[in-house]
Protein backbone atom coordinates (compact mmCIF):
# COMPACT_ATOMS: atom_id res chain seq x y z
CA UNK A 1 0.00 0.00 0.00
CA UNK A 2 2.93 2.48 0.87
CA UNK A 3 4.04 1.79 -2.56
CA UNK A 4 1.25 2.72 -4.33
CA UNK A 5 0.79 6.03 -2.54
CA UNK A 6 4.29 6.85 -3.03
CA UNK A 7 3.39 5.83 -6.75
CA UNK A 8 0.68 8.45 -6.62
CA UNK A 9 2.74 11.49 -5.21
CA UNK A 10 5.48 11.19 -7.65
CA UNK A 11 2.37 10.93 -10.78
CA UNK A 12 0.63 14.43 -9.10
CA UNK A 13 4.09 15.31 -8.55
CA UNK A 14 4.83 15.29 -12.03
CA UNK A 15 1.78 16.82 -12.90
CA UNK A 16 2.18 19.94 -11.14
CA UNK A 17 5.47 20.15 -12.57
CA UNK A 18 4.17 19.69 -16.12
CA UNK A 19 1.40 22.16 -15.25
CA UNK A 20 3.99 24.33 -14.32
CA UNK A 21 6.34 24.65 -16.79
CA UNK A 22 3.93 24.54 -19.58
CA UNK A 23 2.42 28.27 -20.70
CA UNK A 24 -1.32 27.53 -20.65
CA UNK A 25 -1.92 24.29 -18.26
CA UNK A 26 -2.18 26.61 -14.85
CA UNK A 27 -5.36 24.32 -14.09
CA UNK A 28 -2.85 21.23 -14.22
CA UNK A 29 -0.52 22.62 -11.34
CA UNK A 30 -4.00 23.20 -9.13
CA UNK A 31 -5.08 19.95 -10.06
CA UNK A 32 -1.70 18.45 -9.12
CA UNK A 33 -0.76 20.16 -6.11
CA UNK A 34 -4.43 19.38 -4.79
CA UNK A 35 -4.31 15.56 -5.69
CA UNK A 36 -0.57 15.26 -3.91
CA UNK A 37 -1.83 17.04 -0.57
CA UNK A 38 -4.77 14.76 -0.33
CA UNK A 39 -2.42 11.63 -0.93
CA UNK A 40 0.18 12.78 1.12
CA UNK A 41 -2.48 13.49 3.96
CA UNK A 42 -4.18 10.08 3.42
CA UNK A 43 -0.91 8.05 3.72
CA UNK A 44 -0.23 10.21 6.54
CA UNK A 45 -3.83 8.82 8.23
CA UNK A 46 -3.28 5.10 7.12
CA UNK A 47 0.43 5.26 8.64
CA UNK A 48 -0.22 6.64 11.70
CA UNK A 49 -3.20 4.73 12.37
CA UNK A 50 -0.93 1.53 12.16
CA UNK A 51 1.01 1.94 15.65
Amino acid sequence: MLGFIVLLLVIWLALAVVGAVVEGLFWLLVVGAVLFVATAAYGWVKRNTRV
